[in-house]
């Protein structure tokens, strides 16, 4: 028979002759007083193998002065700071102590490898092994919790550890935020048509994935195509993820949503465990880390630009249904196909109407039943097609200067460049952030809050948060200028583009100009009232639309002629 530990021994390193020379190679057995259990810890594979090997071995010289066995060598990589952190050998070789009393000593190298959570952690383990008449010994620092004042030693040193433990976790935490705000790449898996050249910090193009992601993914989200489409089309050309995987529209939105995508350093959030402590898992937000400036920070170049990634969300985001969410997961729906879904309205229960097929529903009815409301349908291309006609009607008879046509205008431009408005609410929301830090300091100065602060720093601070903000200032104020609106304000040029939106880009202009359209519920079954007679809109410019009913007498002038046109 041949030990436990002996595979463990072998994977640190250890050859056969040295593991017999230092006592390790028959299994120990004997009176538990005699024996004990050897702790090896490292918290990440930078402390090597050859360290971890001279550790044991000081293990081993001390057992051998003490006289005792080591029964088994307990190893494993974990974090001994924080407590939501598992460490299952050391459990181990705790319980083979004080549960199962198969020996009476536990060798450990130093305090820090026991634990880092302070002196509580170590006082509760020295009185667990108490009654068992069992001890711990830390060979590089010469303890032994059986010895006279011990205890506070081993409690003195654990604070130690734990506060080693804090001030790496913040060095580390502030090269990891320094390198992000200079743009290196922070780690992990690079998306799709992307790579991190080690050494570089920096994304680029991956060249057997940049074309692909480029030209077959990247340049059709931008032409609307689906991302189930997408996918479909890349699985019919065999080509495949980089796991080799078959695509999903899944994959598609996940790559399409992730700021790296862009060349930009993604915001992470830290998890935390129910009591609130945070723990080792980071979510990565779909939204790119920010800078001082209130700009994206970029770490190399990506598969689109900034602005087509903004425009490749604003085309998914309006494809997602509010409130059909699963988890923290949007449930897609299919591209739009009508242009009065969410401006028509229900005359019962004034709710919205939306596409049910071939017709327009009331959602309520259809999504919570008659008890909430009786509900109305109608057919849905009748209605589009004599919106359509109300809407150039109504639109040809406001003037120049109308408020309606700057409204269409500038609405039209905003659906055009979705960039500029995203853009507006970053800068915004980083002044109103860099306005907070700059109260925050006078008060701090003035009140002296901050001890030890001196004018000169203070200065120095006041100056850097007020060019920060002049400067946010600044471009807010150039981001509000108005776009030209002079190609737009004319009756013929709107009308000039509702030949060119699509479904929502007609939707769009819809919404700019009329706030909402109730249709009236059919007075018996069979009623042949014309739609136009039905649809009441409340048009935004309440002044120029004065000629509501003229509007609708020219709908109805418009259906005769159709109706003498087709007889003749």
């Amino acid at each position: 028979m041949e030990r436990d530990d002996l595979a463990t021994l072998r994977a640190m390193g250890f050859k056969d002759a040295e593991i017999k020379a230092l006592g390790l190679w028959d299994i120990a057995i004997g009176d538990p007083a005699d024996l004990a259990e050897a702790y090896i810890r490292r918290s990440k594979k930078k402390d090597t193998l050859s360290t971890l090997r001279e550790h044991l071995r000081d293990l081993c010289r001390k057992a051998k002065e003490e006289g005792k066995r080591i029964r088994h060598v307990w190893f494993e990589q974990r974090s001994a700071s924080k407590a939501y952190v598992r460490r299952e050998e050391f459990e181990k070789a705790t319980g083979a102590i004080i549960e199962d009393g198969k020996s009476k000593t536990l060798y450990v190298w130093r305090t820090d490898r026991l634990s880092r959570r302070g002196m509580g952690a170590v006082d509760r383990l020295i009185d667990e092994m108490e009654p068992k008449g069992a001890r711990i010994v830390v060979t590089s620092e010469g303890l032994d919790s059986s010895l006279p004042g011990m205890r506070m030693v081993f409690g003195i040193l654990a604070d130690r550890a734990r506060e080693e433990a804090k001030s790496i976790a913040e060095r580390t935490k502030i090269g990891g935020d320094a390198h992000k705000a200079e743009g290196r790449w922070p780690g992990g898996v690079t998306p799709y048509g992307l790579e991190c050249v080690k050494g570089s910090g920096k994304l680029s193009h991956q060249a057997d994935e940049y074309p692909t992601a480029r030209k077959l993914i990247a340049e059709r989200l931008l032409k609307y195509v689906t991302p189930a489409d997408i996918a479909d089309d890349l699985n019919r050309r065999r080509i495949r993820t980089r796991k080799g995987k078959m695509w999903r529209a899944q994959t598609i939105l996940h790559l399409a949503q992730s700021p790296s995508w862009a060349g930009l350093i993604p915001d992470r959030e830290r998890a935390a465990d129910e009591n609130g402590t945070p723990i080792d898992k980071w979510y990565r937000r779909a939204q790119p880390l920010m800078g001082a400036d209130g700009h994206p920070i970029k770490a190399g170049v990506g598969v689109v630009t900034f602005a087509e990634w903004q425009k490749i969300n604003k085309i998914i985001s309006g494809r997602a249904r509010p409130g059909t969410t699963i988890g923290d997961k949007t449930r897609g729906v299919r591209k739009p196909v009508t242009i009065m879904t969410g401006t028509l309205r229900c005359p019962h229960c004034k709710g919205p109407m939306g596409n049910g097929g071939a017709n327009y529903r009331c959602v309520a009815r259809t999504n919570q039943g008659p008890s909430v409301c009786i509900g109305v349908a109608t057919t849905r291309s009748r209605v589009d097609n004599v919106m359509e006609t109300m809407w150039r009607n109504h639109i040809l008879s406001l003037s120049p200067e109308s408020p309606t046509i700057h409204t269409i205008a500038r609405e039209w431009l905003a659906y055009e460049d979705p960039t500029k408005e995203a853009r507006k609410q970053q800068v915004t929301a980083a002044l109103d952030n860099a306005l907070a830090r700059q109260l925050k300091l006078n008060k701090e100065y003035f009140l002296g809050v901050s001890a030890g602060m001196d004018e000169e720093t203070f200065e120095n601070l006041r100056r850097d948060v007020s060019n920060q903000i002049d400067g946010l200032k600044g471009e807010l104020a150039e981001l509000g200028k108005g776009a030209d609106l002079t190609p737009l304000q004319n009756s013929e040029s709107l009308i000039a583009l509702w030949e060119v939106a699509g479904v929502e880009g007609r939707r769009a202009l819809i919404r700019a100009a009329v706030k909402e359209v109730t249709i009236l519920p059919a007075r018996y079954k069979g009623d042949r009232t014309p739609i136009e007679k039905r649809l009441k809109p409340q048009w935004r410019d309440k002044h120029d639309a004065r000629d509501v009913d003229a509007a609708l007498a020219a709908v109805e002038r418009s259906r005769v002629r159709r109706q003498m046109a087709e007889a003749a």
